[in-house]
């Protein structure tokens, strides 16, 4: 560990970090015993920061933190959740199609095609229309998930037809491997550093995806994320009314988190490109 650290650049420290810090926000303190954020005047309105609320109260009586702790949770969760889908549907369809050839390469590749050129944003908006209000967390990753998959597969399309042709992948055939089997065990393990790199910016990409559709009011409206936050304090008017905590303390988290995973992305990448030139 302290080899890997000392040989790590800076971006991929400070974006280890960054993003620790979220996670351990969203998925450890999170789980502290505490009234839920969402329960309407639970404090008095509109109180000022304190040591009792860090971040003070909204117009509704919401504690802020707490608020701000539950959609940061909610939003990392999407991003995991949507990135996992994306990568993992994403990797195993490539590969097979690369492998596969034939008439299964040609369908796959076509309906792989089909999802990278519709425009995802105004499915997006119907979908979640139709949501609103009676969403959960696992169905809005699901929703965002179905457009996740597709570069990802065609990246690792390319791969896999530059690579079945090697030495090793004729001599798995010969032995009677199966398709997938040779998949799994023989091309899987080179594509997973790409996976880790890909599953990354997947989870800022769903991240950003859900907090564009939260800011247009397009987020089901029974879900705490950053975008929904940011979304409640301008209908309540917060920056009008000078409830900076509220409104700014969401934006700065979202900045935050994404320059984090940024440098997350980034610095893995750099570090990779060094590793491999040695």
């Amino acid at each position: 560990m302290k080899k890997f650290w000392k040989n790590t650049n800076f971006s991929l420290k400070a974006g280890l970090i960054m993003t620790a810090f979220f996670v351990i926000i969203g998925f450890v303190i999170y789980f502290l015993p505490h009234i839920d954020p969402f329960t309407f005047n639970s404090y008095p309105s509109k109180l000022e920061p304190t040591s009792e609320h860090w971040l003070g109260t909204t117009s509704m009586g919401q504690d802020v933190t707490w608020l701000l702790i539950e959609a940061i949770h909610n939003s990392l969760l999407i991003g995991l959740i949507v990135a996992t889908i994306g990568t993992v549907a994403g990797v195993f369809i490539g590969l097979l199609a690369g492998f596969s050839g034939g008439w299964l390469d040609r369908v796959l590749t076509v309906v792989t095609d089909t999802f990278i050129v519709i425009p995802s944003l105004p499915i997006l908006i119907l979908m979640t229309s139709f949501m609103k209000g009676t969403s959960t967390v696992f169905v809005m990753a699901l929703v965002l998930a179905m457009f996740a998959w597709a570069w990802p597969s065609r990246q690792i399309r390319s791969m896999a037809l530059s690579m079945r042709e090697r030495d090793f992948i004729h001599t798995a055939w010969f032995s009677g491997e199966g398709t997938v089997q040779v998949v799994v065990t023989e091309i899987l393990p080179y594509a997973l550093t790409w996976a880790l790199s890909n599953f990354m910016n997947a989870t800022l990409a769903a991240i950003a995806s859900e907090s564009s559709l939260a800011v247009l009011g397009l987020s089901p409206g029974n879900l705490i994320s950053l975008g929904n936050m940011i979304q409640w304090a301008r209908d309540r008017n917060a920056i009008f009314t000078k409830q900076w905590f509220w409104i700014g303390s969401p934006i700065v988290a979202t900045a935050v988190m994404f320059i984090g995973l940024f440098l997350l992305i980034t610095g893995y990448n750099d570090y990779l490109s060094r590793k491999r030139g040695r």
